[in-house]
């Protein structure tokens, strides 16, 4: 059994938390017991996956999105008092990290879903160097782009295609809810950008700058961090980790 406060400090380091301006707390949102041997990794802690970590007997879980956001009114009633007592019932720890998580180079989820997609990311750019932008193996088409995530993310995204026939020789991404970082991958040069959502603005701005746009899923393209950073932290501390996928549509 490895002590909570030992990966508590390790993950924390590991993904510089301090340095970023996040939505909500970073780091342990949910104290277990003292000591961890399991840990299992999930997306999201909602209760169907904090019902499985029970299940599997964990320890503690490793999540991307956590229990608490900014705006967060703080009442522990309804959904989320029946999340955090199974938690604490059980007393399994609950690590959640969100940006630092989506920005590290290597277990990052914008890391891990450019090493599945094949691309090399040379750059950073957006708020806070979240985005990645990098070449493909090779030159892409539209149509080639949205067959590759269809098939590397098993479901079709959503591709508005900014100049039919351009070929895509550098691609911007970043998972999750990033629609908003479509003008910086533009800027950056990029011929495509890739992300989880779309909204209504980002259709048009595709057709009159000419750069294709593609939503893949919010929950699609963030299954890759938190997989890899319990992998990473298992192998580290001797601990047995399992991944948990919970199926969501969006």
């Amino acid at each position: 059994m490895t002590p909570r406060t030992e990966i508590e400090s390790y993950l924390n380091t590991l993904l510089e938390v301090g340095k970023f301006r996040d939505y909500g707390p970073n780091g342990l949102q949910v104290e277990g017991k003292d000591g961890v041997g399991k840990v299992v990794s999930g997306v999201t802690a909602s209760l169907a996956f904090i019902e499985a970590a029970v299940a599997q007997q964990a320890d503690a879980v490793l999540v991307h999105h956590g229990l608490f956001w900014k705006g967060y009114e703080g009442r522990i009633t309804g959904w989320m008092k029946k999340r955090i007592e199974l938690l604490l019932t059980h007393q399994i720890n609950l690590f959640a990290y969100h940006l630092p998580l989506d920005a590290h180079p290597h277990l990052g989820n914008n890391a891990q879903f450019g090493h599945r997609l094949k691309f090399s990311a040379d750059a950073r750019f957006g708020d806070q160097d979240l985005g990645f932008i990098g070449t493909p193996s090779q030159p892409l088409t539209t149509a080639g782009l949205g067959a590759l995530l269809k098939f590397r993310l098993n479901r079709d995204p959503v591709v508005v295609d900014g100049a039919p026939g351009r070929q895509i020789r550098r691609v911007a991404w970043c998972t999750g809810g990033a629609q908003g970082y479509f003008e910086g991958a533009i800027a950056a040069g990029a011929d495509a950008y890739i992300t989880g959502e779309i909204s209504e603005p980002q259709a048009h701005l595709a057709r009159e700058t000419g750069v294709a746009f593609f939503a893949c899923g919010h929950h699609a393209s963030e299954r890759y961090g938190a997989p890899a950073l319990g992998a990473h932290i298992a192998e580290k501390f001797g601990l047995v980790h399992e991944f948990i996928e919970i199926d969501n549509p969006a």
